[in-house]
């Protein structure tokens, strides 16, 4: 694998690599319930833990949304307004899904996950204990789990995002081995045992792309279809 980096990048730049803001433009974000979660996490490892509190804590969130019949949906899923699920997709709560989403037949939502507004998952594609700050595309076959993706990301056909550590003896369930970080020359403990990738804002995940646990590529960075994808990537990379 070889990356590209703008000049400049520095200590300045790696030490950052970890706040939300360093990925997702907050203040961007419309919906107050993806905002707010985003706000309240100093680092990009508190997203989900955050989230999974929110939710099984029953925080207020309007609905409004429809779920068609035929839909399986279980748990406590919340549908804002002018979000469908629709008929033949599996939504497990807990799980929010924002204003203008679609969950299409064939899709699969797992519990602890938060779609943001105006998202569209497509037939076979997968999301467990994630988040999709908005208007994320994940039309095809695919499965993301664990992870943030930021808005405007678009996720090709057949891509996964890996959370577990294989090197450690026989995997186990529940997982006991932390994921890690590697940013610039040190080694960040991320405090869970299942840990994806976060994907920055306006950020394409080429067909076939294999994404490994602790991966974190940030914005404006340029994916080239390949394989295997893993490690911090600062703003402007270009993995190749």
């Amino acid at each position: 694998m070889s990356t590209q980096s703008k000049p400049g990048e520095g200590a300045g730049q790696v030490s950052s690599g970890t706040a939300p803001g360093y990925f997702i433009d907050v203040a961007g974000v419309e919906d107050p319930f993806v905002r707010g979660l985003l706000a309240s996490c100093a680092t990009v490892f508190e997203i989900k833990p955050a989230m999974a509190a929110l939710l099984t804590n029953g925080t207020p969130l309007a609905g409004g949304g429809t779920i068609e019949p035929g839909a399986m949906v279980r748990g406590d899923v919340i549908v804002g307004e002018g979000a469908v699920i629709e008929a033949g997709a599996m939504v497990d709560g807990p799980v929010y899904v924002g204003p203008g989403s679609v969950i299409a037949m064939g899709a699969r939502v797992r519990d602890h996950s938060v779609i943001g507004p105006n998202c569209h998952i497509g037939w076979g594609a997968e999301i467990a204990r994630s988040l999709l700050v908005s208007d994320v595309r994940m039309k095809h076959v695919s499965f993301v789990g664990d992870s943030v993706l930021g808005r405007h990301v678009n996720v090709g056909a057949f891509v996964s995002t890996t959370a577990l550590r294989v090197n450690g003896g026989r995997v186990t369930e529940p997982a006991t081995k932390e994921i890690t970080v590697l940013l610039g020359d040190r080694r960040i403990g991320t405090g869970q045992t299942k840990f994806g990738s976060v994907v920055a804002d306006d950020t394409a995940i080429p067909a076939g792309a294999v994404l490994q646990p602790g991966t974190l590529i940030g914005p404006g960075s340029i994916l080239y279809p390949r394989g295997q994808v893993g490690g911090f990537f600062p703003a402007g990379s270009q993995v190749r």
